[in-house]
């Protein structure tokens, strides 16, 4: 009689001399790797961390600002990848700003309290009445979205007449309000409001006669009236400049 003998498992997972056999005759599956706990790394410590461009440009725009008042954060490097940061967080919230409007938005009487009356108080609104059909509405219409594309920081918006006053006189129509932290500043009844050649750039004259209502965004959240008039002005210049230019070219060309 054979001689047999068998080492049992005595601990977890280990295996005995039958089962080895097993396996090799393909009985049993193969032996699983044996555990090994995985290795051992450190906790990062934020302080050893490189104050680099990755480093910085992963903070928000508040830790920044509570960065900058660091003591411990002295180093030149950092300091200019800090302004660097933050001033690119500066054009990114302006071009946010500048690109809000670019149109003129049409809104019904319900939205005109939400899209008028409450927009941000260092928003200028632009209203126009109008009805389809009149000649003169679509002649304002044309320059105030030549307007709304050169200055997309001020709101535009469109409504029908009577959906905004109930009975209101076709006579007067086009009518141009304009609006600045919920209160109407100023008003024009009638197409001859705007000169006896209704062009985007007189336009622009009169709605900035008394406020600097046209922002193109290039100039600061709140430009001055002179800021804008001047704007104003200079973009007339270069357009009758570019005008004449053209005609000069044509008469050379003939």
């Amino acid at each position: 009689m054979a001689d047999y003998h068998f080492v049992y498992k005595d601990v977890e997972g280990a295996s005995t001399q039958w089962d080895d056999i097993q396996r090799t005759l393909g009985n049993l599956p193969p032996k699983p790797p044996a555990f090994k706990p995985p290795a051992f790394e450190p906790a990062v410590d934020p302080d050893s961390v490189p104050k680099d461009k990755s480093w910085v440009d992963e903070k928000t725009e508040e830790e920044l600002e509570e960065l900058e008042d660091d003591p411990d954060l002295d180093d030149d490097r950092f300091l200019e990848e800090y302004r660097f940061s933050k001033k690119r967080l500066a054009e990114m919230r302006e071009a946010t700003k500048i690109s809000r409007f670019g149109s003129v938005m049409p809104i019904s009487g319900s939205d005109f309290v939400r899209e008028v009356s409450q927009a941000p108080p260092d928003v200028w609104v632009v209203v126009i009445l109008y009805k389809d059909g009149f000649s003169e509405c679509g002649l304002l219409m044309q320059c105030l979205e030549e307007l709304a594309r050169k200055y997309p920081a001020t709101k535009f918006v469109k409504i029908i007449s009577t959906d905004c006053i109930p009975n209101y006189p076709d006579r007067n129509l086009p009518t141009v309000l304009v609006y600045n932290n919920g209160a109407v500043k100023a008003n024009y009844v009638g197409l001859r409001s705007f000169g006896r050649r209704c062009t985007p750039e007189g336009v622009a004259l009169v709605l900035c006669q008394s406020d600097p209502v046209l922002n193109d965004g290039q100039s600061g959240s709140d430009p001055s009236r002179k800021t804008v008039l001047e704007g104003v002005r200079k973009r007339l210049i270069e357009k009758v400049v570019a005008e004449h230019e053209d005609d000069d070219d044509g008469s050379s060309s003939d």
